[in-house]
């Protein structure tokens, strides 16, 4: 099958190796250009163009995909179908239509459960049991076309960046399922019940609240690991919670209840931080953490 491959992350990367990996004619691969990165600010080439160019494929990095000029060299690739995972670019109908079965998707989500930008941290946010992949054929709105195929797992606890790697694979593998055998997998339109919206994750969100609850604070911390991380200030330092269990007793909100750092999260219990980083740090334990910064039980953190 002759595939145009759209996608920028490292999510994307699994599905792009399937692809190739099954022996399609990969036409072209589209990713968002590079972005100034590290200390230098030079221009970093995304995941997907960094692995595209290593795989010898042609590498295309519009800005926008709304000129007739983009359109019409899409559609002169002639492609079967158009793959996209992450892609982070809108898709206009002209690009949409071009590939002769249109453009698959890569969604992190059982759909219509979290259509939209972050479905991975909304669904932890949330306390979802459950998340999974959705093969979507795309149409224009946002995440609103029907399904072809759809993969399930429990969250388990996960981190978001657990849950980004294994989804990925999960994709990749779901995608290149569907492609291998694509009459088997007839489209089914989504029900209007129980659709939900990922919004894109604000920097300010990842500030823990621990008057929410431990359950609440602890989803926080899986949620924004590994960015933007979730944190706490005490004595107007910033403190990153990387990883973190609940614990029953209950305490005052945001108070240090022991020398080991157990924070009080209200009458529901607390939460005890397992690896945590200051700025300009390493990722430690409390206990490294402690020796060399005093957060003595009876203080509490920033409000």
């Amino acid at each position: 099958m002759r595939i145009i491959f759209m996608g920028t992350p490292d999510f994307a990367v699994p599905t792009l190796d399937a692809l190739v990996a099954a022996g399609h004619d990969i036409a072209a691969v589209y990713t968002q250009p590079p972005r100034p990165a590290g200390r230098g600010k030079a221009p970093r080439p995304s995941p997907v163009q960094a692995r595209a160019e290593a795989l010898g494929l042609p590498v295309r990095t519009p800005l926008t995909l709304r000129d007739e000029a983009e359109q019409a060299a899409f559609d002169d690739l002639d492609a079967d179908v158009a793959v996209v995972a992450a892609y982070g670019l809108i898709l206009p109908l002209p690009i949409l239509h071009a590939p002769r079965l249109g453009c698959l998707n890569v969604h992190a989500s059982l759909l219509p459960r979290w259509r939209g930008a972050a479905p991975i941290q909304r669904a932890i946010l949330a306390g979802d049991a459950e998340t999974g992949i959705t093969i979507m054929a795309m149409g224009k709105g946002l995440d609103t076309g029907p399904m072809l195929a759809v993969d399930r797992t429990p969250l388990d606890g996960k981190t978001a960046g657990q849950l980004t790697d294994e989804l990925a694979q999960t994709g990749a593998a779901l995608m290149a399922r569907v492609l291998a055998d694509i009459g088997a997998y007839p489209p089914v339109i989504q029900p209007e019940d129980g659709v939900t919206y990922a919004d894109k994750i604000d920097k300010a969100e990842s500030r823990i609240a621990f008057a929410a609850g431990p359950q609440a604070a602890e989803r926080q911390v899986r949620a924004f690991n590994p960015a933007p991380g979730a944190w706490a200030s005490y004595k107007g330092e910033r403190i990153r919670i990387l990883a973190a269990a609940i614990e029953p007793q209950p305490g005052e909100s945001g108070l240090i209840l022991d020398d080991a750092l157990l924070i009080g999260c209200g009458a529901q219990g607390a939460l005890r931080p397992t690896l945590v980083q200051r700025a300009g740090k390493g990722a430690m334990s409390p206990a490294d953490l402690l020796r060399g910064f005093a957060m003595p039980a009876g203080t509490r953190f920033d409000a």
